[in-house]
């Protein structure tokens, strides 16, 4: 039985001052200070694998593990956060035409195949949430760990539980549903014998922030 735990980056800039994500928002100091705590975590786990999204703030998350574990970690894009429209990208979330644009994705998530602009729509992140758990399963380490964000984190889960049944209303309940802390741990294990071979042992656990 293989175990993969999620770790969503520390506390970032974007987080902190409203932003739209970017991929280049670093942490801020309280969340290198996150970053250390959870890395100190994962020290005690059995972690043979380190992967992380290659956004800036994931990255420094993932480096800060990487120095208390001793293992060098991989990036992967299959793990970035869900893209925005690029123009909206750092910009202001009470901006009105960040809030226009929110609301017109939000309104038009379950419409198959609408952009907005060029932003992931709901069958490009399913696909992506698709191919990083195929990912992870072909992997030969059995103690993963990912460092990923919160949205695309709530996205896996909701495809590992469902599967091919994952449609955009269910994938919209999750989304709304589930909540993750910034250093949040969540653990999903998967069994390539089981008629549904992925299900979730652990989410958000975030006890190493006191």
């Amino acid at each position: 039985m293989k175990k993969v735990y999620f770790v969503r980056h520390g506390e970032s800039e974007g987080n902190v001052g409203g932003l739209r994500g970017h991929p280049d928002h670093p942490l801020t100091e309280r969340g290198a200070q996150q970053a250390t705590f959870i890395a100190k975590r994962c020290a005690t786990l059995p972690i043979t694998f380190l992967v992380s999204s290659t956004d800036r703030r994931a990255r420094e998350t993932a480096l800060a593990i990487s120095q208390e574990i001793g293992m060098a970690p991989e990036y992967a894009d299959l793990f970035v956060e869900a893209r925005a429209p690029s123009a909206l990208r750092g910009k202001s979330r009470s901006d009105p035409a960040v809030i226009a644009s929110q609301e017109e994705i939000n309104k038009n998530f379950t419409i198959p195949g609408y952009h907005f602009a060029d932003e992931e729509n709901f069958e490009d992140l399913n696909e992506r949430a698709r191919k990083a758990l195929v990912y992870l399963a072909e992997r030969e380490e059995d103690e993963v760990l990912v460092v990923t964000h919160g949205f695309f984190m709530r996205m896996l889960a909701a495809r590992a539980i469902l599967g091919d049944d994952l449609n955009a209303p269910a994938c919209q309940d999750f989304v709304r549903s589930l909540h993750m802390q910034n250093t949040g741990l969540s653990v999903f294990c998967y069994d390539a014998s089981k008629e549904k071979p992925w299900w979730l042992w652990v989410w958000n656990d975030h006890a190493h922030l006191g």
